[in-house]
């Protein structure tokens, strides 16, 4: 078995869910050296978040930030926590309930993703900054 890891430094996004499936794919070329594996993509944030969804029409990641913003409105005179701005709290929020990490299986050196699947940075934050990701991948090497 063959374990390879890195770090990807995303620049700032503003909020909003970014596809990244090929910024992930370009940090880790070794995945073409494994015939099948893991991947596991982990952001070290707590106020952005990871999903693997639709990769094809850009609308679908624009009714996800309109469904994340209803469900978890800013300006909640309940939330404590709001020592960086009204979108604070709420992104941590957002953040556990989508997840830190996605997990993606290799298959012939190549991420096993759906045809229309991609990796969606969600950026919670106004002015979020870069966000880093640590990006891990095992398995099968080729022969």
């Amino acid at each position: 078995m063959e374990i390879f890891q890195t770090t990807l430094k995303l620049r700032a996004r503003k909020r909003e869910f970014h596809l990244i499936t090929d910024e992930v794919e370009r940090a880790l070329p070794e995945i073409k050296l494994l015939k099948t594996g893991i991947c596991q993509v982990f952001i070290q944030h707590t106020s952005a978040s990871l999903t693997i969804n639709e990769n094809a029409d850009p609308t679908v990641r624009k009714d996800f930030e309109t469904f994340f913003n209803k469900a978890v409105q800013e300006d909640d005179p309940d939330y404590e926590h709001d020592y960086e701005g009204s979108d604070d709290m709420p992104a941590h929020l957002k953040s556990s309930i989508l997840g830190s990490s996605v997990t993606i299986p290799i298959r012939n050196s190549r991420f096993a993703l759906g045809i229309w699947q991609g990796i969606y940075l969600c950026e919670h934050r106004d002015y979020g900054g870069e966000r880093t990701l640590v990006i891990t991948a095992w398995g099968e090497k080729l022969i």
